[in-house]
Parts: C-alpha cells; structure tokens; sequence
C-alpha cells in the first residue's frame, strides 16, 4: 500500500561540510545541526547533481497539521477523567478556533485540518473531514478494537488526505489526536511492541488517580493476553488494540513519508503510532522528527527504545498536536542557519578547529 524509499545519503557530505565550515564551533548549534541534515537530506530528495544540489535552498513550504479524532470503547470502563462525550465537544472547540492547538497553528502558521476518524457524536461542520470508520472501538480487552479492514479503510483515508496537502505544496506534516481513552490504547500498544510491563507503560495521562492508574494497567494487561496471538503482526496488532484516530495516524505517517515529507512527531499517543509505522516500514524512521518528550511516563521509554532525542522538554500532556506545532520554529531556524548562515571564508573568519 505504501512505497517508502530509504533516504538517499548521496548529498550527506556535503551537507555535513556545509553546516561545519558555517562561523561556530563544530557542534557548538547542538541539536539544530542534525536536524539541518535531516531536513536537507528529506527535501533534496528529487535532486539528482552536486551541481543542483549546491543551489538548493531548503525551505519549509505550507506546514500543516493534522488532529485526527476518534472515540474509543474501553474509556466506559472508567480509565480516563472524562467521557466520551468529550471527544466531539473538543472537535467543536477546534472548529470554533478556541482550543490550544487552534491559538498555536495561528501563531506558528499551521494549517490546521480536524479529521472526524469515528466519534460517538457527530459534528455537522464542513471544517471537519469525515473519514469515519464507525461510531467507537470495541473495548481492547474484551474483544478486537476494530477488524482489519477498518484498519485498511483507514489507512486509505490518510493517504487520501495527505496527497491533497502534498498536491498544494506542504512539505512538511505534522500529526495530532484527540480521544478519551486512548492514552490507554497508546499504552497497550506500546507494551505490546517494546515488551514491557503494563505498569512501565500506562501513566497518568491528562491527571488521573492512582485509582484510575490501576484500572488502566489492569485493562492493557487484560488486552495483552488476550490478545498475544496478534502482537507480532502491525496490521492485527493495530486492530487489537489500536484507536481509529490512530490508525489514521499511522498511515499518514507512512503516506507522508512515501510523499517525502517531513513528518513532525507529537506526544505519546503519536510515538506509539510511530512505532507500529515502523514495524510496517522501518524506512519510515528516517523521516520523522520527534517534537518533545511529554510528561505521560512511558514516552521517554518509547523514545529511548526509537534511539531518538526529542526537540522540546516541556512537560506537556495536553495532545492536541500542540508539541509539534509548538516545535516548528526549531525546523526553521534549522534551515534558516543552514541557508544563510556565513562560512568561515564568506566572512574571512579564522577556522576554529576543536
């Protein structure tokens, strides 16, 4: 369904020189400099000559940020602080412009797309995409959360979604959730595929109790065993225990990739569809970013596992996207110094040599 290329490391070279001939210390820009690297390997992609290739300025055009929502059957067994009532109100919220991600995309200069993936409510707003697979999951540790081919179905409604942002020129994606529940779903998710205990993997998630905690734990233990036959395999496993807003999530990752795209990784929930993307294509990696590292507990285990260090430490826990949005000024200072940043000879600036 998806053709992902490996990135081609022909350019790495002198992408390398270029950043470290620029007027600093070698390093001394820290995490902006592999981060110039990546962005400039992702966006010369097309380019065949050393001689193209040394004209080429990369350049972040039409960002745009996806929140896919979806609700989710376990949340009636009492494993979040809210309903799922909610799921829809905060979809108005977001079509109505007052949500945090709404202020932050305004900002940041994010287009903003809201995606209805199956919600228990509807929102009659032609703002928001209709790419339902149903109403709400099945609860993951009683039975499969959707089949197989809701997985397939939703899938194709990401690719669809992310060719028309590339047909208007964005080249970079970022991805975002909204769903009471799925923080639960997340956790499972990521037990599943890192082998660890559900009590290393399920946290507070938007500030429940202890209580709450424990119900959670209990439920993505309950969901493990039951089903251990599929946790080998991305598709089953994503019909196992996923949410339809993540499996969205998932294939648009890997549709952004195909489309050689920058593709910003938010919080926990998207790291977990991040690395069910990846057992489906390990060469999606390479085109990921990884925005922050949230305050959910099992994200730093997740990123650790990925080997990736994430751009921002804020603490947050809100989802919504509104790590990688909040990220975007980093990508772009990336290249900003990459394309316009003197060299020790443009400025007759003696070479520092470490």
């Amino acid at each position: 369904m998806f053709v992902i290329n490996p990135l081609n490391p022909q350019f790495d070279t002198l992408i390398k020189n270029k950043i470290n001939q620029k007027t600093k210390p070698l390093g001394a820009l820290g995490l902006l400099e592999p981060l110039a690297l990546q962005l400039v390997k992702i966006f010369s992609q097309g380019i065949k000559s050393s001689s193209e290739f040394l004209a080429f300025q990369g350049q972040i055009t039409h960002p745009a940020l996806i929140v896919f929502a979806g609700d989710h059957g376990v949340a009636a067994q009492g494993v979040s602080i809210a309903p799922s009532e909610v799921t829809a109100q905060m979809v108005a919220n977001f079509v109505n412009g007052g949500a945090a991600i709404n202020v932050f995309c305004e900002q940041l200069g994010w287009q903003l797309e809201v995606v209805d993936c199956g919600m228990l409510t509807r929102v009659p707003n032609k703002q928001v995409h209709n790419c339902r697979l149903g109403d709400i999951t099945e609860p993951l540790n009683q039975q499969m959360a959707m089949s197989t081919e809701q997985v397939t179905h939703g899938f194709n409604n990401a690719k669809q979604l992310v060719l028309k942002l590339k047909n208007t020129g964005c080249n970079t994606l970022a991805l975002g959730e909204m769903g009471i529940g799925n923080t639960t779903s997340a956790a499972a998710i990521m037990a599943a595929i890192l082998g660890l205990p559900a009590t290393e993997c399920v946290g507070k998630g938007t500030g429940v109790s202890d209580e709450v905690v424990a119900r959670k734990v209990a439920v993505v233990e309950q969901a493990l065993e039951r089903h251990r036959a599929y946790l080998h395999e991305p598709l089953k496993l994503l019909a196992a225990l996923g949410g339809f807003e993540i499996v969205h999530i998932v294939g648009a990752m890997l549709s952004a990739a195909e489309q050689k795209m920058a593709i910003l990784v938010d919080g926990f929930i998207c790291t977990a569809a991040a690395l069910v993307a990846i057992k489906i294509n390990p060469h999606v990696k390479a085109y990921f970013i990884f925005a922050h590292s949230s305050n959910e507990q099992g994200h730093s285990k997740m990123l650790a596992y990925l080997g990736a260090t994430a751009l921002l430490k804020l603490e947050l826990r809100l989802g919504e996207g509104t790590g990688a949005a909040l990220s975007l000024p980093l990508l772009q200072s990336a290249l900003g110094f990459y394309n316009n940043m003197a060299s020790f000879e443009d400025a007759a600036v003696e070479q520092v040599v470490c």
